[in-house]
């Protein structure tokens, strides 16, 4: 099957907005995490360290997925390839 200028301008999309949440993705994991000890701060009454830990990942990959989604959702439609309704 030859992929059109369509199908390889959604792929290139795709893959451009995938690598861009991976490397956020990966900052928010290893990053901040390495670092947060150095964030010696309370922030909303708990140390920084620990409110990244156990809040603040958890909320920047559910932002991912939502933005993500939401992106996908668009891309479809741009290209003609979203689910049909029933």
């Amino acid at each position: 099957m030859e992929l059109t200028e369509s199908h390889r301008h959604y792929w290139r999309k795709n893959l451009n907005i995938t690598g861009i949440l991976l490397v956020i993705w990966f900052l928010v994991t290893f990053g901040v995490g390495y670092f947060a000890r150095d964030l010696s701060f309370t922030f909303f009454g708990w140390p920084f360290s620990f409110w990244v830990g156990a809040q603040g990942a958890l909320v920047t990959y559910v932002a991912i997925i939502w933005y993500y989604a939401r992106y996908m959702n668009k891309l479809d439609i741009e290209h003609g390839v979203q689910e049909d309704e029933e």
